[in-house]
């Protein structure tokens, strides 16, 4: 691969996954982060450590000015933009509707929704023919939420996936011939911290003996996924949302 790839919430779990991948198949990787600048700069020195090349640059994505001088910082330190994954995002605490805090559903909503269509957009108006680029790849992370609802634990945040579900679908559509692919990964639960940030710290463990395969994925499980769909073995797809969810 040629080109840089930009990660947004890259600092751990499934984009630190990708990130790190992504460096060993020979992309220079924009690892975004916002609160976990530790983490984001150990993760880049391991990349160049391991003779790849890196950045690591703090925004936070729901904020559309961020994402412009993210953005820019991009264009000015590392080769042209190839592909975008829009990792970043966030559940709040598990919660039924009636409960949850309205800033907490806004938050949600404006990181996993909009820090996308933020970040797609900048994407697209740097790889798409009409706009004098080269074409590329977006892979959005989606989730099994999208379609199994969540109830009782989060349904907003199902919802935003679901938006990121008609997000993807659109934006195929629109950009093919421009040469920019778009597809989506759908996990299903994943050896992340997420679960401890939403309040279930043991869910994998209560949660393995349901699914059909037995166990969680690791985010290296996801992360083949998202290689995949911005690779040109995937020449011929877009617009799918490929569920990598263990057969739940």
């Amino acid at each position: 691969m040629s080109g840089t790839l930009l990660v947004t919430g890259a600092s751990r779990g499934i984009g630190a996954a990708v990130a790190r991948m992504a460096a060993e198949r020979g992309y220079a990787v924009c690892v975004n982060y916002l609160a976990s600048a530790a983490a984001a700069e150990q993760l880049v020195g391991d990349i160049e450590k391991a003779g790849g090349r890196a950045l690591a640059v703090k925004a936070d994505v729901a904020q559309e000015a961020q994402v412009e001088a993210l953005f820019k910082t991009l264009d000015a330190e590392l080769p042209p933009l190839a592909g975008l994954v829009n990792n970043a995002g966030f559940s709040g605490l598990v919660n039924r509707i009636e409960g949850a805090p309205a800033e907490t559903i806004r938050q949600v909503m404006e990181l996993n929704v909009l820090g996308s269509i933020w970040c797609a957009r900048a994407a697209i108006r740097r790889m798409a023919r009409c706009h004098g680029g080269r074409g590329g790849a977006i892979v959005n992370i989606s989730s099994g939420a999208a379609t199994l609802g969540s109830p009782g634990e989060y349904v907003w945040y199902a919802a935003s996936k679901g938006a990121i579900d008609s997000l993807t679908i659109g934006l195929a559509r629109e950009n093919a011939a421009e040469g920019i692919r778009v597809n989506a990964v759908a996990p299903g639960f994943v050896n992340t911290e997420i679960h401890a940030a939403a309040g279930m710290p043991d869910r994998l463990e209560k949660i393995a003996p349901t699914m059909p395969i037995g166990r969680a994925a690791e985010p290296e499980e996801i992360a083949e996924a998202v290689i995949w769909l911005l690779s040109d073995a995937a020449s011929y797809t877009t617009g799918a949302i490929l569920r990598v969810a263990g057969g739940r």
